[in-house]
């Protein structure tokens, strides 16, 4: 997948297409879609034009439409603060999709890379200070900063499920703490897969465990994109701008997305 080049700009798509019946969600989650072609909407079409028949449209084709059957939280979409909890920034009202400030979704970006970490890892604030230190960033308020653990490379599989390392809750709150509202990742969670996180607290029975990135919402309110794409494509750490404006849904505790890199040449 490459760039699109506009001028001294090139666009980076980091999203995944929504499709039917891939495994790379729980089974409850996989998006559904009914294609209706161009030969069956001819057919529909003569419900809305009483009296055509095939012969009137362009080789006797009409329109083509999908049905869709998904969750909010399909394909590469921006979790609002409603989807951690009720409330956010101890006792207000956790903001829905709908409410979110457009300006928390065009802003710098930060690429911190943890590729070099395993699957289940946890990304720890000592992880981010040393990544931020390699690449010469200090973290600035609204920043939109994306985590790149490598899991999108097994998207289209089961295994994406439990690929990538995650967030805990002082990593979050270290990247909030700094005025950051928007995040992103290329795994299918802003946490650690959820597989890993069920283990350990069976092993521990520490509640704390338990979604704990997302949870750190409820202290700070923010939204975080998950099942990103082509992070690398980028092709730097910083210097670039992220647009990520999710779909408003009355209510709702996500909303998908399309987000693009904005990558200057000059």
């Amino acid at each position: 997948m490459k760039g699109l080049n506009m001028g001294h700009k090139r666009l980076v798509d980091l999203s995944i297409c929504i499709e039917p019946d891939l495994p790379s969600d729980p089974p409850e989650m996989i998006p559904q879609i009914n294609y209706m072609d161009h030969a069956m909407g001819a057919e529909q079409m003569k419900d809305f034009f009483p009296g055509i028949t095939k012969e009137h449209l362009p080789e006797g084709l009409g329109w083509a439409i999908e049905m869709l059957t998904l969750t909010t939280h399909s394909g590469t979409h921006l979790d609002a603060p409603y989807h951690y909890h009720p409330t956010m920034d101890k006792g207000k009202p956790a903001l829905k999709i709908d409410e979110i400030p457009l300006e928390w979704c065009f802003n710098d970006g930060v690429l911190l890379d943890f590729r070099h970490k395993a699957d289940g890892e946890r990304i720890t604030v000592d992880d981010l200070k040393k990544e931020l230190d390699r690449i010469q960033y200090q973290i600035r308020p609204l920043d939109i900063v994306l985590i790149q653990t490598g899991a999108d490379s097994a998207w289209g599989t089961r295994e994406y499920l439990v690929k990538g390392a995650g967030m805990d809750k002082e990593s979050t709150l270290f990247l909030t703490d700094q005025g950051v509202k928007v995040t992103g990742t290329d795994a299918w969670s802003w946490d650690r897969p959820l597989p890993f996180i069920a283990k350990e607290f069976q092993q521990t029975k520490d509640p704390k465990v338990i979604w704990e990135a997302h949870f750190a919402g409820i202290e700070i309110g923010y939204c975080h994109m998950e099942k990103m794409a082509n992070l690398s494509a980028i092709g730097r750490p910083h210097g670039f701008t992220v647009c990520c404006f999710p779909i408003k849904i009355r209510g709702a505790s996500a909303g998908w997305t399309r987000p693009v890199a904005i990558v200057d040449e000059d």
